[in-house]
């Protein structure tokens, strides 16, 4: 879907960085429906998630296609996208934000985390929840759900545009997640996104701390006042940021 490349410089940048400075950007931008919709991590971690995405899309399950036995197939969709997310990558599944059935387990997803999967996002829900949770890999779902993924799901399709929690993902999107959810980044974005980003996430630091010291917003956040301008060009030259 596209040549683009998440560099390490690039990823680096966006590590350090928030959903919601990523969603201000996107906004900036026209873009509004890029966060995911109902989707948490299955446990915090003290890094944020940062990869391009590698997409499986469920469809509803039709009892005659999705017997027990269809997991025997070396080609099963599931399967196959769990082997071949490329390292570095995030895996993002949709499962129509249906979390009755899971999309994966922990044995699924401990095995994506130990070829060195980015993370995983899915709409739906996942089984095993606590040991996905206990993975370093961030993990983020709609909730836990115990039930095999063929009592609702077929797994069809691997690397094609879907949508997750009501967010467009194509193949090479940017993902990337804190405790606040998912933000996608289009691909083409991503260099500018973390960029204008990094710059954000230093004034609104400068911003915390103005604030903590007593000042008022207005003319500060967003900063239409001269004088706060000149104060951030003095906190920058004294932190180093």
């Amino acid at each position: 879907m596209t040549d683009y490349v998440l560099s390490d410089a690039t990823r680096e940048k966006l590590k350090k960085v928030s959903t919601a400075s990523v969603a201000t950007a996107l906004y900036k931008r026209g873009l509004r429906n890029q966060f995911v919709q109902g989707v948490v991590p299955v446990e915090r971690k003290p890094v944020t998630m940062v990869g391009q995405a590698f997409t499986l899309r469920y469809i509803p399950a039709r009892e005659d296609r999705n017997p027990i036995t269809v997991f025997r197939n070396r080609d099963h969709k599931q399967r196959v996208a769990v082997e071949t997310c490329p390292e570095g990558h995030v895996l993002v599944m949709d499962a129509r934000k249906d979390s009755r059935a899971a999309t994966a387990g922990s044995i699924l997803i401990t095995r994506l985390a130990l070829r060195g999967a980015a993370g995983v996002v899915s709409d739906g829900g996942v089984r095993d929840a606590a040991g996905i949770g206990a993975l370093d890999m961030p993990a983020y779902f709609a909730r836990p759900s115990a039930p095999t993924n063929l009592t609702l799901h077929e797994a069809i399709d691997i690397n094609v545009p879907i949508s997750c929690g009501d967010a467009p993902v194509f193949p090479g999107d940017v993902m990337l997640g804190d405790g606040d959810g998912v933000m996608v980044i289009p691909a083409h974005l991503a260099d500018e996104i973390a960029e204008e980003c990094t710059g954000m996430e230093s004034y609104e630091d400068f911003v915390l701390e103005q604030v903590q010291a007593g000042a008022g917003i207005i003319g500060l956040y967003p900063a239409t006042d001269e004088e706060n301008l000149t104060k951030y060009a003095e906190w920058r030259e004294r932190t180093g940021r």
